[in-house]
């Protein structure tokens, strides 16, 4: 039984009432599976994964019910966000940033903007979180480049950086300075708009995080956001992408290791003392982790103001044994791990890029031990 599937009914998991959803997530999941070495390989977008899970109402799911969406608690997203990048890390990015900007827009709107936005999700239209400025590194709040006053809005010349999803997205959530304040805006990308195709990356390769460039891109003061406390499902989802790594790197390990044999003695490779003693750790932290990222998704349900400090907390947390378990699968598959065609190195190349996904590691520590000290 996976670690998901346990979740629900747990005090931290999905209600019980939310069970389908997780069970269509996990239905999905498993067709997912058996493409993501391909677009991994061509660094394709996974658009018929992400049609899939909109298709099965999950998109939708997410918005609150006065928006024709079910309110899908933060529990069950999380755990839908791990089943699913446990298949398919680089669907789970694009998925969780689709909805994170999607959701985002909706609570940042005005009413009749939000509807339009909710109607645009339910309908099939594609989001892409567009906060990230390559020169202002982790600080995707704070943006750097001005937007100047224009008819009709302001306009903004610059870039920004690993836009998961943007090439098929119909609406950006994105940000910049209005007379020397943070301000975020919806943008519909027009012909101003344009990606450069510099995507080659070690992991998530599927994801397609473009530069974007705009030049004199009209930012619409009838599309300006106003921002809110209210929780958002990147930073909560994020701990939950490298779960759903780890669980995955895990797996194939544990495969490995019941399968090939020790030359000199002929037993399975799980028979190594070392390897039962580095297996029960990484499990162990493995299992650590889900319960705070879990905890973390119980606070944003809760609405509470703790689950920001909690997600700081969370993201590093499962981050990082998201890197060991895959370095630990790495050792234990040895040359024949190290394969392109293996699973365990491309389990491997993915469980890096989360760490560097802001927050990183460094800042959220950084972060967590200035608030200590």
């Amino acid at each position: 039984m996976s670690q998901s599937s346990r979740a629900v009914g747990h005090p931290l998991g999905p209600d019980p009432a939310e069970a389908h959803w997780v069970r269509a997530a996990a239905e999905l999941a498993a067709g997912f599976a058996a493409t993501a070495a391909d677009l991994d390989e061509r660094a394709e977008l996974p658009v018929d994964n992400l049609r899939a899970l909109h298709r099965a109402g999950l998109d939708a799911a997410v918005l609150p019910t006065e928006r024709g969406g079910e309110g899908l608690s933060f529990r069950a997203f999380g755990e839908i966000v791990r089943l699913v990048s446990a298949s398919c890390p680089s669907t789970g990015c694009v998925w969780l940033m689709h909805i994170g900007a999607a959701a985002g827009l909706v609570a940042m709107s005005p009413p009749d903007t939000a509807g339009f936005y909710a109607e645009q999700l339910r309908d099939g239209a594609r989001f892409a979180n567009a906060l990230s400025e390559p020169t202002s590194g982790n600080m995707f709040l704070l943006p750097q480049q001005v937007a100047e006053p224009a008819p009709g809005g302001w306009v903004l010349t610059g870039a920004k950086r690993f836009v998961s999803g943007c090439e098929v997205a119909d609406h950006l959530l994105i940000n910049a300075l209005v007379e020397g304040e943070p301000a975020f805006f919806g943008l519909a990308p027009d012909d101003t708009v344009s990606y450069l195709p510099i995507w080659d990356t070690m992991g998530l390769r599927a994801s397609r995080s473009q530069l974007v460039t705009l030049h004199n891109t009209l930012l619409r003061a009838d599309r300006r956001c106003v921002p809110t406390s209210e929780p958002n499902h990147i930073p909560v989802g994020l701990a939950f992408l490298s779960l759903g790594i780890a669980d995955a790197a895990f797996e194939a390990m544990v495969e490995h290791a019941r399968s090939r044999t020790i030359p000199t003695t002929g037993e399975p490779l799980s028979q190594m003392q070392w390897l039962r003693f580095d297996a029960a750790a990484a499990h162990l932290r493995l299992e650590s982790a889900g319960l705070y990222a879990q905890h973390c998704a119980w606070l944003a349900d809760q609405r509470s103001p703790a689950h920001a400090d909690a997600a700081l907390r969370a993201k590093p947390l499962a981050n990082e044994v998201a890197q060991e378990v895959a370095q630990l699968a790495v050792r234990v598959g040895g040359g024949s791990g190290y394969l392109r065609t293996s699973a365990i190195q491309r389990h491997f190349r993915d469980a890096q890029a989360p760490a560097l996904m802001a927050y990183s590691v460094e800042v959220c520590k950084d972060r967590i031990g200035t608030q200590l000290l």
